[in-house]
């Protein structure tokens, strides 16, 4: 097992486990002499699922693994609004 300081694990970058880059880590949250969560600054391809957020904190249970990179699990991310198909205009709409 290797043992990582906060201050090796701040600036690593953040993958989803699917693949796609997230974010870096900017700091841990700790409470009561555990991590409580991650503070990750988010990639530009992140930012419009998070409606314009620069940042987010992830609770240390999303974590999948963490050594060089970061991996979170996706499911942390919200699901990508629906796409609003248009309606097909019908004869009686036409009259």
């Amino acid at each position: 097992m290797n043992v990582k300081r906060i201050t090796d694990v701040v600036g690593i970058k953040v993958y989803t486990d699917s693949g796609d880059y997230f974010g870096t880590i900017e700091e841990a949250n700790l409470g009561e002499n555990r991590i409580d969560g991650w503070r990750i600054r988010l990639s530009g391809e992140v930012i419009p699922l998070l409606n314009g957020a620069r940042g987010v904190i992830i609770p240390h249970q999303f974590i999948r693994a963490m050594s060089d990179i970061c991996i979170i699990n996706k499911n942390f991310l919200p699901s990508s609004p629906p796409v609003q198909e248009e309606s097909e205009e019908t004869a009686e709409d036409l009259i």
